[in-house]
């Protein structure tokens, strides 16, 4: 209950702020679908913990809005809620702990605080044990902090790099003239995106798989035909690979489930008779989404294409073939017993 009613209190004030004449008890009340009751009780809390609020009576009616002169000043060209949005959002940062960009975050936040009165400080504290940001699971980036360092350089200078990288599938290192473009954080996982002169095309590094990497200061122009979004667009995850439209049935059980989120962009879904969904896809690639539809376990089955379906029961086969063959615990105690 305290979570709701926070979370309405929050939205009260948006409404406010988004008001240019400000707001009427009634107007409130239908905004929030609440009693009249209740909306006076959440003003008079907003005003308790600090925020500047008042009533002025416009055409014989009371309108609740923010003072002109705030109590506190607010850095331009962040509004009120804005800025504690983004106090709220503190946890997300602990991903990048013991980098520089940590750093800054954290220097970020402190100057919130200090701009926010102690009232509205103990208030936020109030809905952030109500609000939780969970990203799981996620590397430590402070061992990668130089390389990371280097790299947040030279994007906006458009600087060429050299390194040695080494990739997933191969044990061997490789020595890469890149020119970044981008960097990505996806699934806890930081990605550099950038034209490899060794493969001569746009790929997607690991920067946690750059052994080492040294600005060469030679300039690069970005091509004016790139985009970001374009080419991130059609990956499942990261990968670049041919297109293909892939089609899974999802059960029943697990209909409502699957079917509350997107997975990728490419989305459409169609309900079946049996209360199941049918998902169809545009990805590049079958690596990245067979995994996702193997973690779904029976509850996903793949109708096209084929050659996905194929692969899918391939990896299941090996697994079932490896439990086959594995020895549990309790089996190893009880040879060891008999031996002894």
């Amino acid at each position: 209950m305290r979570g709701d009613q926070l979370a309405r209190q929050w939205r009260i004030l948006r409404h406010i702020e988004a008001s240019h004449n400000g707001l009427s008890v009634r107007d409130i009340m239908d905004l929030e679908n609440t009693s009249r009751r209740t909306v006076y009780r959440d003003l008079e809390a907003l005003q308790a913990a600090g925020f500047p609020l008042f009533t002025e009576k416009i055409e014989g009616q009371a309108r609740w809005a923010f003072i002109d002169d705030y109590k506190f000043q607010v850095p331009q060209p962040f509004t009120t809620t804005e800025l504690m949005s983004l106090y709220l959002y503190g946890d997300f940062i602990k991903v990048f702990k013991d980098t520089w960009y940590y750093d800054a975050l954290e220097s970020l936040f402190k100057k919130v605080r200090a701009t926010l009165p102690r009232e509205t400080l103990a208030y936020l504290d109030n809905v952030q044990s109500a609000f939780s940001v969970g990203i799981r699971p996620f590397k430590e980036y402070g061992k990668y902090r130089e390389i990371l360092n280097q790299l947040s350089k030279v994007l906006p200078r458009r600087e060429r790099v050299e390194m040695i990288y080494q990739s997933l599938r191969s044990p061997k290192e490789s020595l890469r003239k890149v020119d970044p473009y981008a960097l990505r954080f996806l699934d806890g996982t930081i990605y550099l995106i950038g034209f490899c002169h060794l493969r001569g095309e746009v790929r997607t590094f690991v920067v946690d798989r750059i052994k080492m990497l040294k600005v060469t200061g030679a300039a690069f122009d970005l091509p004016k035909d790139f985009s970001l979004e374009e080419y991130t667009s059609r990956s499942f995850k990261v990968m670049q690979d041919e297109l293909h439209t892939v089609k899974v049935r999802i059960s029943p059980e697990w209909s409502r489930w699957v079917g509350e989120k997107i997975w990728h962009e490419s989305q459409r879904m169609k309900k079946l008779p049996d209360g199941g969904l049918e998902l169809a896809f545009e990805v590049a690639g079958l690596d990245e989404i067979k995994q996702w539809i193997l973690s779904l376990g029976k509850e996903a089955c793949v109708i096209a294409p084929g050659q996905l379906r194929d692969m899918v029961v391939r990896e299941m086969q090996d697994s079932l073939e490896r439990y086959s063959y594995a020895l549990t615990d309790e089996d190893n105690a009880k040879e060891a017993k008999r031996h002894s």
